[in-house]
């Protein structure tokens, strides 16, 4: 990805186009602007964005038209879209068919800017992740499974990896963005005794709370508006594998507290659900926040918002 993040902006109004235009720009992103869904297929057709913010309703063709050729051309590429008309239905739908984030107008400018700047690192991320898994599978199939590295603490991170993976403990990696944590979770689910089972996993910061929830625990039909029919969540899922969960410190609270259940009790209650389902899964979580500060500064600034860290085994 070019050192300056790409942008395809695409929205009937020009005067939002002019504000995003302005608004990312100075924040040092790439824009490019489409007026309608029309012109931003064919903006489409002769580029390839890092990132495409485009509404939801526009006449012709829709947001939702625009994510599919989207992920038709390239399904890493974020894809944020916008509505004024939000609603849990139009929302789930979004997500459904791979947005990367769904986001109501009016929206402030630190919101905008920060869900662009989550999408930039979700696409680096991504790419950088893709060329370790290749490495992965290279190495899988030379008989070489285990992740190289040179440094003092990667090997010592190697060995930690090695000595609990073969246990069934609920494991939390901590550490900057781009230094490979997904990979190391794929690397404890090789070792396990789940191995054969599904890895499966889920970047808790890229969905807003209430879809969050209907992902992890799923959701009985006519528990909300769009619940059509009942959805297994991914924890049960992943049963009898690994469930890798990014970016646990952005979970909120109450979710956190169901989390602290799926583990301690080993079952789920889907939404608007009374019955639980038991749970047979490995939670692998990751983070690049330092989750002790968080809680020491939330407990010191009286704030009401904290974070989930590992229950003692």
């Amino acid at each position: 990805m070019a050192t300056a993040p790409s942008i395809l902006v695409i929205d009937d109004e020009q005067g939002i186009l002019e504000t995003l235009r302005i608004l990312l720009k100075n924040e040092g992103f790439d824009i490019t602007t489409a007026q309608g869904g029309k012109a931003g297929l064919e903006q489409l057709k002769g580029s390839a964005p890092d990132i495409v913010l485009t509404d939801l309703k526009m006449p012709g063709v829709t947001g939702i038209e625009i994510l599919s050729a989207v992920r038709g051309q390239d399904p890493e590429t974020p894809v944020i879209l916008m509505t004024a008309q939000a609603s849990l239905q139009t929302a789930i739908q979004a997500v459904n068919e791979g947005a990367f984030y769904y986001i109501q107008k009016p929206f402030s400018n630190d919101d905008m800017v920060a869900i662009c700047r989550r999408a930039a690192e979700h696409r680096r991320l991504r790419a950088e992740n893709k060329q370790l898994k290749q490495e992965i599978r290279r190495r899988e199939r030379s008989g070489q499974v285990k992740p190289l590295g040179k440094s003092r603490l990667f090997s010592e991170v190697m060995r930690l990896a090695e000595q609990v993976a073969p246990t069934e403990s609920t494991v939390l990696i901590q550490g900057e963005s781009g230094t490979g944590k997904e990979v190391i979770a794929r690397y404890l689910h090789e070792l396990s005794a789940r191995a054969e089972g599904l890895f499966l996993s889920l970047n808790c910061g890229a969905l807003p709370e209430s879809l969050l929830e209907s992902e992890l625990f799923g959701h009985v039909k006519g528990s909300f508006t769009g619940a059509v029919r009942d959805k297994q969540g991914l924890f049960a899922a992943a049963r009898g594998g690994t469930f890798f969960l990014d970016e646990i410190g952005e979970m909120s609270p109450a979710t956190q507290v169901k989390l602290l259940r799926v583990l301690q009790e080993r079952e789920a209650i889907p939404v608007g659900g009374t019955e639980a389902i038991p749970v047979d899964v490995r939670v692998v979580a990751a983070t690049n926040r330092n989750l002790e500060d968080d809680i020491k500064r939330a407990a010191t600034c009286g704030s009401s918002r904290t974070h989930w860290s590992e229950p003692s085994p």
